[in-house]
């Protein structure tokens, strides 16, 4: 039998367990009702205020669904961002989707085996991303300082292990102010088929850059994104205007672009047009199509070996783009086999491709088209071209070299060389932005012993030999080759040394295309030998005056005085011919030569108008009389030539001394920042010596 005391401790201990077992029965009560009424909605107030806290905008959720398990799925119904502060009055939501889901594998996680999502799931997603012309933006969030050092450490952290990632119906509304911009981005996933991986397609279109933009990318399925062992595969096609571009290969590590095996095809009727796509600016060019392959380093990206047509000329080369510094760096090695200069027009200003079309016409004969300030900040570059052989009409040059520096808008054009023959014409230049969008601008020319033939080439009408040499300098402040000549001082100095065909030279020299009615006015036969040529004319504010313009043929002597006006294109100028030896029938006289540089006027002067008056009177009286007024008795050879080279020398009007440019002495162009602005004279020679230099060149034996 149990004791007293015994029978009184389990009385004492059964109200205990009574309680402990009524605890227990309402818990398990508790917990079965709650399983049956439990909501996770009663989280979505503080979803919703942590969210619109860490995004800076309010954001909201109709509903919150959570299936716990070894595989946790978590989705949310009716998500809604709203615009940020200023972006208020924008109808749209900052983004939005029907739904949201995405499972996270918890048991992999706690076992220590990383992260991974077996699924992401967006139903109808949307974006209003917006930027205004001030550089405001709604989809920065929070402080930007923390965001660039959040994004640079970024790059060292490892994502996670993703599986399916679905979306559908995605549509993506971007309006960029600077850029010109109202486009919608349209994204959506296929699924995986039978040992076929699903793809992201991609679709744009509205408007990119001013210009209608339609295009359709295919990328590989999205979790191969984080697989750099399985090529990602990526074919795309986008025009955006008359633009065209195709994108077709494969990237090894997309996310960090490496390994990539990318075809790059830019096709359209002007590469200035390319700045919108690339941001690289590109001068005005004619019609192109050129194919590359489209490479990535940890500084660089790089189309390399690429090669197609740019007008009738050929193009190829490597162009390596450094998008990390600011602004960005682009090195570009560039060369042609064959190449028309009327193709590289954009390079110096001139009208080609769209601007030629669409521009209105052009009042100055020289190039007008302004020098775009902000788009040379936009990159730093390092560009050399070498073009094999150049086809052109007028002037055939037999190659072309270059190579120039853009930095902070600034342009060094370090040397633009063309071989001519035995000769070479060298330009070297720099210019210096100002504040108003200007260029302070300092250029050389030189020319050294360019043949007379090549000149000639083009009409068929050259007999003889003669080589040019001189040099051209210009210092001014302007934003085009035009301006920059009206504004400009310096000066031209030019002189043959041996003779040549006259009959198209003049015009050519002077940059005239004045005809043979003018030559025919001049009294200057066809196909006369060319015995002297010096051009000594400088440039005063934009005024070219005349030093010294003397033509002298085996059987005349042409002079002429007057100026050229680059403020309106205009000229006002007198050239008169006369004969070297005595000559019956010869009208010789002043030829005013005025107007507008693109058609001048062309009359005869007083004396000439004085002998064909006499002439014709004399006639009506006494026939053989009609002769006189024509007789000119000669200025004989005389030194005039001697003393216009001599002149030259001395004192040109370029600054530097023509020296042995006409010769057998090569011509360097000393950069413009290295060499002095007036350049020294050569040494003076005596009236003599310069005598039997020249008759030496002129009467070789």
């Amino acid at each position: 039998m149990m004791s007293d005391a015994s029978s009184q401790k389990v009385r004492r201990k059964h109200p205990v367990l009574k309680v402990a077992g009524s605890f227990l029965v309402a818990l398990a009560i508790a917990i079965i009702v709650l399983v049956f009424v439990w909501q996770w909605d009663w989280f979505v107030p503080l979803i919703n205020r942590k969210a619109s806290a860490a995004l800076h905008r309010p954001v909201s959720i109709a509903h919150l669904h959570v299936s716990p398990g070894l595989r946790t799925s978590v989705t949310v119904d009716d998500l809604k961002i709203s615009q940020p502060e200023g972006f208020e009055k924008e109808k749209a939501d900052f983004a939005s989707a029907k739904s949201l889901t995405v499972k996270v594998d918890v048991w992999r996680y706690l076992t220590g085996r990383g992260l991974f999502i077996p699924v992401i799931r967006m139903d109808t997603p949307r974006g209003e991303i917006i930027s205004l012309m001030n550089g405001r933006n709604n989809y920065t969030f929070g402080d930007t300082s923390k965001d660039n050092q959040s994004a640079s450490s970024s790059s060292t952290t490892t994502l996670p292990d993703l599986g399916e990632i679905d979306i559908q119906n995605a549509d993506i509304h971007l309006v960029l102010a600077q850029l010109k911009t109202d486009m919608h981005v349209l994204v959506h996933t296929t699924p995986a088929q039978a040992n076929q991986k699903g793809n992201v397609v991609v679709d744009l279109k509205g408007r990119y850059a001013q210009a209608p933009i339609n295009g359709h990318i295919v990328g590989g399925a999205l979790l191969s994104l984080t697989k750099p062992a399985e090529p990602y595969p990526i074919d795309g096609r986008i025009a955006n205007g008359p633009t065209y571009v195709t994108l077709k290969g494969t990237v090894d590590d997309p996310l960090h672009f490496k390994g990539t095996k990318l075809a790059l095809h830019f096709a359209g009727p002007d590469m200035s047009l390319l700045y919108g796509l690339t941001g690289v600016p590109v001068p005005h060019t004619p019609a192109y199509s050129i194919t590359g392959n489209l490479g990535y380093s940890e500084n660089a990206i790089r189309f390399q070996k690429f090669e197609g047509r740019m007008g009738s000329s050929d193009i190829g080369g490597d162009i390596n783009v450094n998008p990390h510094l600011k602004p960005p760096f682009v090195e570009a090695a560039l060369h042609s086999r064959s190449v028309d200069l009327a193709d590289l027009g954009g390079f110096i200003g001139a009208k080609t491709g769209e601007a030629k079309k669409t521009a209105p016409p052009s009042k100055s004969v020289l190039p007008d088209q302004k020098i775009n300030v902000p788009k040379l900040n936009a990159v730093n570059a390092h560009v050399t071209y070498h073009g094999d052989h150049i086809r052109n009409k007028d002037l055939p040059l037999d190659n072309i070299d270059t190579e120039f520096d853009v930095k902070d808008g600034a342009i060094d054009l370090k040397h633009l060389t063309f071989a001519t023959g035995s000769g070479k014409i060298s330009a070297a230049a720099t210019l210096e932005p100002t504040k108003n969008e200007q260029f302070r601008t300092k250029f050389r020319l030189d020319i050294s012993r360019l043949p007379l033939s090549q000149i000639m080439k083009a009409t068929d009408t050259f007999k003889g030999e003669g080589t040019i040499g001189g040099h051209v300098t210009l210092t001014s402040t302007g934003n085009s080759v035009a301006s920059l000549v009206a504004n400009g001082d310096g000066g031209t100095t030019l002189v043959l040394d041996r003779g040549g065909d006259v009959t198209a030279l003049l015009p050519d020299l002077l940059g005239l295309k004045l005809g043979s009615a003018v030559l025919s006015a001049l009294g200057i036969p066809n196909r006369s030998r060319l015995e002297c040529l010096v051009a000594d004319m400088p440039l005063d504010s934009g005024i070219l005056k005349t030093k010294s313009l003397l033509l002298q043929t085996e059987t005349t002597r042409t002079t002429g005085t007057g100026t050229v006006n680059f403020h309106n294109d205009t000229l006002d100028y007198a050239v008169t011919t006369r004969s070297i030896h005595p000559q019956i029938l010869s009208l010789p006289g002043a030829v005013h030569i005025f107007g507008p540089l693109s058609g001048p006027n062309i009359l005869p002067g007083a004396e000439l108008v004085g002998r064909v008056a006499a002439s014709v009177g004399l006639g009506f009286l006494f026939p053989p009389a009609a002769l006189i007024p024509t007789i000119q008795l000669g200025v004989g050879e005389g030194s005039a030539c001697e003393r216009a080279v001599r002149e030259a020398n001395t004192n040109p009007a370029a600054g530097i001394a023509p020296g042995g440019t006409t010769g057998g002495g090569a011509s360097s162009v000393p950069h413009p920042s290295k060499a002095a602005s007036s350049g020294k004279p050569a040494k003076r020679l005596t009236p003599a010596q310069v005598k039997k230099a020249w008759a030496q060149k002129t009467n070789p034996k």
